[in-house]
């Protein structure tokens, strides 16, 4: 009854042999279970088995090993009071001090694609949040330990106080119940998905996500910011690419590079993407990932500078020497050439990444709300030009029209009121985040000065007055590709039969806020 027992159950065996040599210098006696126990014992170290605390076998093959009075009673007794210790006495219940349990890999489990559902629900953990939760609990007695990273720590302040004090075991209790919290999200999350009747949007709505790191400061320097992940991310995504040189990321060199990762997907051709404050200055096609980068960059060469460049094909070295030339926070491609390499690592400030393609594209979009969240399915549908309309006496070239879905694919990714300008496969000019689409279109227009003449103009969303045409028009646009569905649709088509202007519609709008 006088053992200061410890209690010790893990998946991850992450220096669990050293922590338990530990414990016992300070006294402890360990006891454990099935797989630790045999890590331990394996490793010379004396250990109890939990049968021998019960006095009742592993039965239903593990499933029910720790579900016992004698072990949880152990652990959630309040030790300040009489009724407790007396009851403890009565029944034989031991004093654990100490649990040290982490869960099941479900999440390592279920990532496998030829998981079952039955193997999924086996890897679903029952005893060990039960211990967690009641060690948690019962936090001014118990020190509950989930993470490896703690060991060291801890066993530094036993050796330093005899104890674990009860600020440690508190700040140990919150880890604890996150841990769990964590967890069960997984499983549900992930069991919603198989459900026949599965739902976007279930009626309550769990979302687990992991601190993959800290950050310097979030948009600006007096807001704090840290970047998680969901624990699916696949490699392909922005917080499962893989940086190969340069700086830590920083909040708004995540942002803008989520905008352009997304954007340089939406093309199967050579593609260069570049991003400034999370809207594209700069994107164009090419025959080739060098020409399509030449000119994307052309298309603005003042806004790219400082921005992010994401491209959809390996990179060269003929490409990297033209890169290396512009000032850019970061490039993210699939690949890199030897040679690449070696030029951009000659700037010790630029981030380099790389992400396979295609990626696995999200299906869900989150927006934080005061007191809220505003949820919605993303928009990855392919743009091409089925089911699209001629509404004007003019019809519009292959050429145009093919021009049209490039705009479209641009477009959808720039801040509303968004017109952008394109030709030949290469933006011109964008105007983005305008309270009005006229104005969209003079910012548009104004960048892209006489190289407007015969364009192609994109819009995100229909045109409530005839405005926007008659400043295209002034411009020397050629073409217009917009969703339609204004009540005044026929004063904007009229404004284009008009100056000689083809116009499609699309039905479908791509607001972007």
């Amino acid at each position: 009854m006088s053992e200061k027992l410890a209690l010790l159950s893990v998946s991850d065996k992450t220096g669990i042999v050293a922590f338990g040599r530990g414990l016992l210098q300070h006294g402890f006696t360990l006891v454990s279970t099935g797989g630790t126990q045999r890590v331990l014992q394996e490793a010379g170290l004396p250990v109890k088995s939990v049968a021998e605390i019960t006095g009742f076998p592993e039965i239903m093959d593990g499933r029910v090993k720790t579900l016992h009075p004698k072990i949880h009673g152990g652990i959630l007794a309040r030790r300040e009071l009489e009724s407790h210790r007396r009851q403890m006495e009565e029944h034989g219940i031991p004093s654990i001090e100490m649990v040290v349990v982490n869960l099941y890999p479900f999440a390592a489990t279920v990532a496998k694609e030829s998981v079952t559902l039955e193997e999924a629900v086996e890897n679903i953990d029952i005893g060990g949040p039960c211990m967690v939760r009641a060690a948690a609990k019962n936090y001014r007695h118990v020190t509950v330990v989930v993470n490896p990273a703690r060991y060291e720590s801890i066993l530094a302040e036993l050796a330093d106080r005899g104890a674990v004090g009860e600020e440690t075991r508190f700040t140990l209790a919150v880890e604890a119940f996150s841990h769990t919290a964590y967890y069960d999200a997984l499983i549900s999350r992930w069991l919603a998905a198989q459900a026949e009747a599965a739902t976007l949007f279930p009626g309550t709505l769990v979302l687990p996500y992991e601190k993959i790191q800290e950050l310097r400061y979030g948009e600006n320097p007096g807001q704090l910011a840290a970047f998680y992940r969901e624990p699916q991310a696949g490699p392909g995504t922005v917080a499962g690419c893989t940086q190969l040189h340069g700086k830590a990321l920083s909040f708004n060199n995540i942002n803008d590079l989520h905008a352009a990762w997304e954007l340089v997907q939406e093309f199967s051709e050579p593609a260069a993407v570049a991003v400034k404050h999370t809207n594209p200055c700069g994107v164009a096609v090419g025959a080739d990932i060098y020409t399509a980068f030449m000119r994307a960059y052309e298309a603005d060469p003042v806004s790219i500078f400082g921005g992010i460049v994401a491209l959809n094909r390996p990179v060269d070295g003929k490409t990297a020497e033209k890169l290396s030339e512009i000032f850019l926070e970061i490039i993210i491609a699939p690949a890199y050439s030897e040679e690449a390499l070696s030029i951009f690592t000659r700037k010790k400030d630029l981030r380099l990444l790389t992400a396979p393609l295609p990626a696995r594209r999200e299906t869900l979009d989150m927006k934080k709300v005061s007191g809220g969240l505003l949820v919605q399915t993303l928009d990855i549908k392919p743009v091409t030009a089925k089911g699209w309309q001629v509404v004007t006496k003019l019809q519009p070239t292959p050429a145009q029209v093919t021009d049209m879905v490039f705009g479209m694919k641009v477009v959808k990714h720039v801040k509303s009121n968004a017109i952008v300008l394109v030709k030949d496969g290469q933006t011109l000019g964008i105007g983005a985040g305008q309270m009005n689409r006229v104005g969209a279109a003079r910012i548009a227009l104004e960048q892209a000065g006489e190289k407007a003449a015969c364009s192609v103009l994109a819009s995100d969303a229909f045109f409530p007055f005839r405005d926007t045409v008659d400043v295209a028009a002034a411009g020397g646009v050629a073409a217009i590709v917009q969703p339609g569905g204004s009540v005044r649709d026929e004063e904007s088509v009229a404004a284009c039969d008009e100056n000689g202007i083809a116009m499609m519609f699309t039905g479908v709008r791509y607001f972007k806020h």
